[in-house]
């Protein structure tokens, strides 16, 4: 079985191989196809492929090429982690957004949109070729803004395309850990938009475990999100939040926080990778990852008063399980509930049939199916409804080019707050962003 990897000179690539190395069931990926723009990073992460591989008996052959049709033809699984406009386009946009002193976070607020605004045509531009090159090959999707794109994905490539992403898998394995259950045996209702969801229940043994935890101001200090959102917050919630939706309900202390870093989280990732890249290898791989992961939301935690991250949060092992997982359970029709970005159909009332959701779905050799949930309470429909707004208006920006469709995605945003920024936050992005100077105003 083949797998392409877009985006294959990127840092996270090894851990994908990692978990492919770990495979050897039946119907196991057996070459691994590279694709990036750029050669270099190609060879260097291919480098760190090949250290990895070293004694590993069977372990799947990498190529590597910056020919898209080349790398799509023959695939079975498609992963796609494109970063269009690279660290340096990240930075940009959180260092715009904070000098009109809104949040530029990398998939929330300003800086997702101004990301929005320059990945999804091309993401779209590589669903068509999916589309004619491997029309039977699955996309799973990692490329963030996630949901956004995955969603732009899907009006080419319908349910074919299913977005993943390991922050649910995260708050699950800590919630779980704290009620003393397997995080493979408990059911978590989990339900909202990548990015903006809540864990409402922890179903183990057919019992939810959830409001013991509530109840327990102690256990909900000792947690990453407990210490982020506060034991209180938590309770008034019946929920614990995606670690993400720290930055809608403590925005101003977000914002303040990523003033007061001196850089922004992009700036000090492009800076870190470079120095990766100038001499890869295995070992520095490892080094720079652990460096990542320590760091990972610590402007948020230092807004909180959070601490430092818990060793045990240290270690990876979320989007790239969920993505084995997910192509186990379609090659092999290995029936496997995960949460998924997937086309909503009728799982959430308050949102159309083709809007992208995170949710939990069944998983088969057919696709990914959403599962049934409750309604959301009202305000998390408000906030819900609100970014798919935005999502909407972003994918309409892109189609037609609309200077207008784009300033709403911004104006409508809850965490801007002014028609007037938004106009200042669209002229600048595009300044900034050849691929956005179209949006520019007269």
């Amino acid at each position: 079985m083949k797998l392409t990897i877009l985006g294959g000179g990127g840092f996270r690539v090894p851990l994908v191989y990692r978990a492919l190395l770990g495979d050897h069931g039946p119907g196991r990926v057996t070459r691994v196809t590279l694709y990036d723009v750029d050669a270099g990073r190609l060879a260097a992460i291919g480098g760190v492929l090949a250290e990895q591989a070293a004694g590993a008996p069977d372990a799947p052959v990498v190529s590597a090429t910056t020919d898209l049709d080349e790398a799509l033809r023959g695939a079975d699984f498609v992963f796609s982690a494109i970063r269009v406009g690279g660290l340096a386009g990240r930075a940009a946009d959180e260092r715009v957004a904070l000098a009109e002193g809104v949040l530029g976070q990398e998939t929330v607020g300003a800086g997702g949109i101004a990301y929005g605004l320059r990945t999804v045509p091309v993401a779209t531009a590589i669903a068509r070729r999916v589309a004619a090159v491997a029309p039977d090959a699955w996309v799973i999707n990692f490329t963030n803004p996630a949901g956004l794109v995955t969603e732009a994905m899907a009006r080419v490539l319908g349910d074919r395309v299913i977005g993943i992403c390991d922050s649910p898998v995260g708050l699950g394995r800590r919630v779980a850990r704290l009620l003393g259950a397997d995080p493979a045996e408990a059911w978590f209702d989990y339900v909202g938009l990548n990015h903006l969801g809540w864990l409402r229940g922890v179903r183990v043994g057919g019992r939810d475990e959830l409001p013991r935890l509530l109840a327990d101001a102690e256990a909900l200090g000792s947690f990453e999100e407990g210490r982020l959102f506060g034991a209180e917050w938590l309770r008034s919630l019946g929920a614990i939040p995606n670690e993400y939706l720290h930055y809608y309900y403590f925005n101003r202390e977000a914002v303040g926080a990523y003033r007061d870093a001196g850089r922004t989280r992009g700036a000090y990732l492009s800076e870190q990778q470079a120095g990766f890249y100038a001499s890869p290898s295995l070992g520095a791989w490892h080094a720079t990852l652990a460096e990542r992961e320590a760091t990972y939301m610590a402007a948020n935690r230092a807004a909180a008063g959070a601490g430092e991250r818990a060793a045990e949060d240290l270690e990876p092992g979320g989007y790239e399980q969920v993505a084995l997982a997910l192509m186990r359970a379609i090659a092999r029709d290995e029936r496997a509930t995960l949460i998924l970005n997937v086309r909503n159909r009728t799982t959430l009332s308050v949102l159309d049939a083709d809007a992208v959701v995170e949710v939990p779905c069944l998983v088969d050799a057919n696709g990914a199916h959403p599962v049934a949930v409750s309604p959301l309470p009202y305000h998390a429909v408000g906030l819900v409804t609100a970014v798919k707004a935005v999502e909407r208006e972003v994918m309409a920006a892109a189609e037609s080019g609309s200077r207008e469709a784009a300033v709403k995605a911004f104006a409508l945003h809850p965490l801007v707050d002014s028609v007037a920024v938004a106009r200042r936050l669209l002229d600048a992005y595009a300044a900034e962003h050849a691929g956005l100077a179209y949006l520019a105003g007269s």
